[in-house]
């Protein structure tokens, strides 16, 4: 019933002559170390962990099937070098002229005032001048009124009286919640580089302004999701008042949303996307997207790539099944980025693909009938979601891979290795909101500091907050 172990201290006699009850505990048991063996070798390169959180004896990643011309390190030859763009005469400061004084060549001296016998080599230097808060005292006064006699004291304008203006809580926000400082490191650089005093309660006050102002942006992202042709989506755990959360990503070819949920389920990325979404949904394997058709679903290569990784470095004839299996899925990624590259077309990847997708799936078919629960289990999922595996294959903007999600995740992650979570509902939204900004003006190219600075100015005089989607 059990067959032996691949062990070579148990022989076949041995392994015979053992009764049926302990042969099944000895495998059991073997199994059991099988699985602990493979969690404690979990790292980002086959599980789902984030490389942040790989310790420093990790394996490496597996080097890269080289495309195209071999390099080596530095500028390669023929590369043209990157510099700064020199700004405009008109923009510059200050201009030091330099004149030669001697001739190298006969020794002569040269007069300062000969005319140029070649265009004129600019060279701009950057720096920054010493920093100092401008400071404004509203004196308010009080007087007394000749009528009735009471006294009457001026008010402050609203947006006076926070205490800081629009661009040191812009500024207090960035560090906090783009750079990923703790509340008492951006109070100390805010002190240190700006000579701005403001305690770590006050850059918790700022923050939470930025986040009333950053409100309506966010629900106008809010809202342009249902209409994205292409939406990746991602969660990874989060701490509100240490108690589990997760936050969510949505990334579009427009936006990016995030959002803090105390459920992982389904109900949370449908309610993000909504009702009138009807594009392709790009994610992992998680059982919480089995809810969207699979035909309309592209499943993460990169993510199977991992959990193939992690069956390969098991023992025996289940990491020779997954070798095999990732092997082909190499060659399905070097056709995909033959295709991206510009090299062959769509209908001649789509042709190329074909015997790939033949062999995965023989591999599949075998996979599920082996005794080998992991690759079992690996084997009857892929089978059962198979479409999702080729959308990419036939529409335009899908990749084959969920990284921009996980990318887009990265950053949030590490601001919570930093930070262990927030303490309140009010610091939930503040991630959210900033997060989203923050990744949105990004793929636009455009300056988070300037959108944060426009938008707490509007709030602050009650205009209309400044539109982070481009109208059509």
């Amino acid at each position: 019933m059990y067959d032996k172990p691949p062990l070579p201290e148990i022989t076949q006699e041995d392994w015979d002559a053992t009764p049926p009850a302990i042969r099944a505990v000895v495998v059991a048991l073997l199994a059991r170390i099988a699985d602990l063996e493979a969690r404690l070798n979990q790292h980002s390169g086959n599980s789902s962990k984030p490389p942040s959180s790989d310790p420093p004896d990790a394996p490496s990643k597996p080097p890269r099937t080289p495309r195209g011309k071999p390099r080596t390190r530095g500028g390669q030859p023929g590369h043209e070098g990157q510099s700064r763009d020199l700004v405009p005469p008109e923009q510059v400061n200050e201009i030091v002229a330099h004149h030669p004084t001697e001739c190298p060549h006969c020794q002569a001296a040269l007069p300062a005032d000969l005319p140029d016998a070649a265009p004129i080599y600019r060279h701009q230097v950057y720096e920054i001048p010493p920093i100092e808060p401008h400071i404004t005292e509203h004196q308010v006064h009080t007087v007394c009124c000749p009528q009735c006699a009471k006294t009457v004291r001026a008010d402050l304008p609203d947006e006076d009286c926070a205490g800081y203006g629009p661009h040191a809580t812009t500024l207090a926000s960035i560090l906090h919640g783009r750079y990923r400082m703790s509340t008492r490191e951006t109070s100390e650089a805010l002190d240190d580089l700006f000579g701005v005093p403001m305690s770590p309660a006050s850059v918790v006050t700022s923050c939470e302004r930025v986040s009333e102002a950053l409100e309506p942006v966010y629900e106008e992202v809010a809202q342009a999701l249902p209409q994205q042709p292409v939406a990746n989506v991602d969660e990874t755990g989060w701490k509100q008042e240490n108690t589990r959360h997760w936050l969510w990503v949505v990334v579009t070819p427009l936006v990016t949303l995030f959002h803090i949920n105390r459920s992982r389920g389904g109900k949370v990325w449908q309610a993000l996307l909504g009702a009138a979404f009807n594009g392709i949904l790009g994610s992992d394997r998680l059982s919480a997207y089995n809810r969207y058709p699979s035909e309309w679903r592209q499943l993460c290569w990169a993510h199977l790539q991992r959990n193939l990784r992690a069956i390969e470095e098991r023992r025996g004839e289940e990491g020779a099944w997954a070798s095999e299996v990732l092997a082909w899925v190499q060659v399905m990624f070097h056709i995909w980025h033959t295709y991206r590259e510009g090299t062959i077309d769509r209908e001649t990847m789509a042709l190329a693909l074909e015997p790939v997708k033949d062999a995965i799936w023989a591999c599949l078919l075998r996979g599920k009938d082996v005794p080998w629960p992991k690759a079992r289990a690996l084997s009857e999922d892929l089978m059962r979601l198979w479409d999702g595996l080729w959308v990419f294959v036939t529409v335009e903007g899908v990749e084959p891979t969920n990284n921009a999600a996980e990318q887009a995740l990265r950053p949030a992650v590490l601001w919570r290795k930093g930070s262990f979570g927030t303490q309140s509902e009010a610091g939930s939204r503040f991630v959210e909101r900033i997060l989203t900004v923050r990744e949105t003006c990004r793929r636009q190219g455009r300056s988070l500091r300037a959108f944060v600075m426009e938008a707490v100015a509007a709030h602050r005089a009650g205009r209309p907050a400044p539109k982070l989607v481009p109208t059509p």
